[in-house]
């Protein structure tokens, strides 16, 4: 049976080894899954080990998503343009990194929640690992505009000239995004932190929708900022499986069904 984990500090609270039980069920592999609790500066050398045993593949949750990528020796093309990776996968005797975060993403916005982005005005709320991780497919969305705002307003602009070339950019500070937006994104750690954002009034546009990439109670700050707005609002979790989706594919060539997992989740 192949073996696979999920790395991160912390991880007892990842929903990950559920999501990939159901759709190891959904899709008749058998495949092992488990946590892996690491310590801060200890990843290469506790992947190494999980490899060096016969392990398959990993899921990379924070804060090691960076370690993951130098970790890999291969990477994607989208895991270059991240510049992190969030899941590694055995190819012979070298280990490939990827990053399915920004798929997940598109993949909720638009089959899950029945978003059409095309020429419509984004804002994507921080400048880290998580913003960076989700510009290049949002971008191939082909929006209007993707404006990145952030607290530190230069980290935006650094995003922003990251991907100079893949569509119409702009970076702002938190206080001035300018305009309203059909789509504000939050990709910032304050949901972690259980803070609203104090985000400048008339920033969500008629039927605007707002989204958090984190999921649960971590979410609702935003989000119930957003609904007082009129907005639309979601949380990460349809992210999170579809993410999980990809990983999957990436590792068994087998492309589980999500919409029922995601209901499954909902209602646990």
């Amino acid at each position: 049976m192949d073996h696979y984990v999920v790395i991160g500090n912390p991880v007892a609270h990842s929903l990950s080894p559920e999501i990939h039980a159901r759709f190891a069920r959904l899709t008749g592999e058998a495949i092992a899954y488990e946590k892996l609790l690491v310590a801060p500066g200890d990843f290469a050398r506790a992947a190494g080990a999980f490899f060096d045993a016969g392990g398959s593949g990993a899921n990379v949750t924070l804060p090691f998503k960076i370690d993951a990528f130098e970790f890999a020796r291969e990477r994607t093309e989208r895991a270059h343009r991240a510049g992190a990776v969030n899941a590694l996968v055995r190819r012979g005797s070298m280990i490939l990194g990827d990053n399915t975060d920004g798929a997940g993403l598109v993949r909720d916005l638009t089959a899950n929640l029945g978003l059409e982005l095309g020429g419509k005005r984004i804002l994507l709320l921080g400048a880290g690992g998580a913003a960076r991780g989700v510009m290049g497919p949002l971008l191939a969305l082909s929006p209007e505009v993707l404006v990145v705002a952030n607290r530190t307003r230069a980290r935006a602009f650094d995003l922003a000239r990251a991907f100079d070339g893949a569509g119409r950019i702009e970076a702002a500070g938190l206080d001035g995004p300018g305009g309203d937006f059909d789509l504000v994104v939050n990709a910032t750690a304050t949901s972690t932190l259980g803070e609203a954002i104090a985000l400048p009034r008339g920033v969500f546009a008629p039927g605007a929708t707002a989204y958090d990439m984190a999921y649960g109670p971590a979410a609702r700050p935003f989000l119930d900022q957003a609904l007082a707005a009129g907005a639309r609002a979601s949380d990460g979790l349809g992210m999170l499986v579809e993410q999980a989706a990809e990983s999957f594919f990436l590792w068994r060539g087998i492309w589980p069904e999500t919409t029922g997992v995601i209901a499954a989740l909902r209602h646990a």
